[in-house]
């Protein structure tokens, strides 16, 4: 057999190692039509080569491609290179600092091998986006791979934190996960010291070393810490804050609300909101956006800027009005 035949049928190996988690010598010798022998062979030029792949004896042994001290090449389809380059192309952009160099050169190592079809794809997509560079903070790549290893070993992490306010602090956390919303980074962990779920803007944050001790984890989905991290960190820049009932069904208000406001039912055809905003007149201008009658729970000082809403359209009608 040839040296060229040879070495297809190992990219083809690897191709199928990586495309499933295990398998039996005796399947990926039916597929590659070799021997059960000749696939132990490709397996030692496949761990020559850095590949770290495990095996395990017995009837129900096989082959697993682990984990290993480098990075081999990997093997790509077509569909997941344009991921990719798409994905390189957009990280200037994602609010991360240190990453950006590193980025070009993998996509320059990237687009050097490129055939001529998927050049064209991707040369297609980047002359159809454009890119709206983003003016929010950045976050260190060092304080994301710091809390990224606590989380998947499910270490406590202590690190020092800068409020909203200026304030600062010292946190000892149980991190869960990091949500990306918008350009900024988030922290969802649980507060020991508080004993609660608090959300921490990862650019406020300063990791300390060393982490631990480990915790169990908690039953959290994506969805649970996305909307968890929406509500929180939505409503914690909120100077003015106001409950007011609405004169509608919760369902029917509720498709109108951001996820930070919080919104109960009160009776079948009413609800009550919980919502703020930098000033009363904004947090006015918000609720007339609702297109429904409603009733001002607290502050009672919040009238006042629908009162001053009130007399300017009157005033603008009246005029036109009289124009007429």
């Amino acid at each position: 057999m040839s040296m060229w035949q040879t070495s297809t049928r190992l990219l083809q190996l690897l191709a199928m190692l990586q495309a499933r988690r295990d398998w039996s010598g005796q399947e990926l010798a039916a597929r590659l039509g070799v021997t059960t022998r000749t696939i132990r062979t490709d397996i030692e030029r496949l761990r020559d080569l850095g590949y770290p792949v495990e095996a395990s004896p017995g009837v129900g042994g096989g082959y697993r491609l682990s984990h290993g001290t480098t990075m081999p090449p990997l093997l790509l389809d077509d569909e997941e290179v344009v991921a990719v380059a798409v994905a390189l192309r957009t990280t200037a952009g994602a609010g991360v600092s240190g990453i950006e160099e590193a980025s070009l050169r993998a996509l320059v190592k990237l687009e050097q091998m490129l055939p001529s079809r998927l050049r064209h794809r991707i040369d297609a997509m980047r002359t159809a986006t454009v890119t709206v560079a983003g003016a929010g903070p950045t976050v260190d790549l060092a304080v994301l791979s710091a809390i990224a290893g606590a989380i998947r070993a499910t270490e406590r992490l202590r690190f020092d934190y800068v409020d909203h306010d200026g304030r600062p602090s010292m946190r000892t956390a149980e991190p869960q996960r990091l949500v990306v919303w918008g350009r900024r980074w988030y922290l969802l962990a649980w507060d020991v010291d508080r004993a609660n779920w608090r959300t921490f803007r990862v650019d406020r944050v300063k990791p300390r070393t060393p982490t631990g001790p480990r915790f169990p984890p908690r039953t959290l989905s994506d969805d649970e810490a996305s909307q968890f991290v929406q509500r929180s960190a939505g409503s914690a820049t909120w100077r003015y804050r106001a409950r007011i009932r609405i004169h509608a069904p919760l369902d029917q208000v509720r498709a109108l609300l951001p996820v930070a406001v919080e919104a109960s039912a009160d009776g079948p055809d009413r609800c009550i909101i919980e919502a703020g905003s930098d000033t009363p007149h904004q947090l006015a201008l918000y609720v007339g956006l609702l297109d429904t009658d409603f009733d001002i729970l607290e502050p009672p000082d919040l009238a006042e800027a629908f009162l001053r809403l009130a007399e300017r359209y009157q005033r603008a009608a009246q005029a036109l009005t009289a124009d007429k």
